[in-house]
């Protein structure tokens, strides 16, 4: 895998750190009694609307969903199908996380977009697009071959 690329917060557009911002807001609701692992997302859309994501746990622990799948799914119910980039920040303080293989897949079915991963005292952000998080992604009815 090739060097990840790290910014400095305040070396970001403006917008990045208004949505790394709302990202961490956003983790401040995750429901999270089982793993106490709260995590927080908020997504652009290609319109420059914003829309939060939360993890939200359950007994039944596949019936959870995450914040990133949280964030899209409140997006796509409004009517929003084009998307620009992701800000994804758990409550590490010594890591980065970056979205669990579901939710890459599931983004997947949309655009590339930039994914923004960042520790909760936003420093820094780690940059990549999600074709590199996810390089072969499934896609039904594909003639990919290697």
């Amino acid at each position: 895998m090739q060097s990840l690329k790290v910014v400095e917060f305040d070396k970001l557009d403006t917008t990045i750190q208004e949505l790394l911002r709302e990202a961490t807001k956003a983790r401040e609701f995750a429901y999270c009694p089982y793993s106490n692992f709260s995590v927080g997302a908020c997504l652009q859309c290609e319109d420059g609307t914003l829309y939060r994501g939360c993890n939200v746990e359950n007994a039944a622990y596949p019936a959870g969903i995450c914040a990133e799948r949280t964030a899209f799914v409140k997006a796509i119910s409004e009517g929003k199908s084009k998307f620009k980039s992701l800000a994804v920040i758990a409550n590490q303080e010594k890591f980065i996380t970056p979205p669990c293989g579901i939710c890459r897949q599931f983004m997947s079915e949309f655009d590339d977009i930039t994914v923004y991963l960042a520790k909760p005292t936003l420093e820094s952000a780690t940059v990549l697009k999600l074709s590199e998080l996810l390089p072969f992604q499934f896609q039904l009815n594909s003639d990919f071959t290697f």
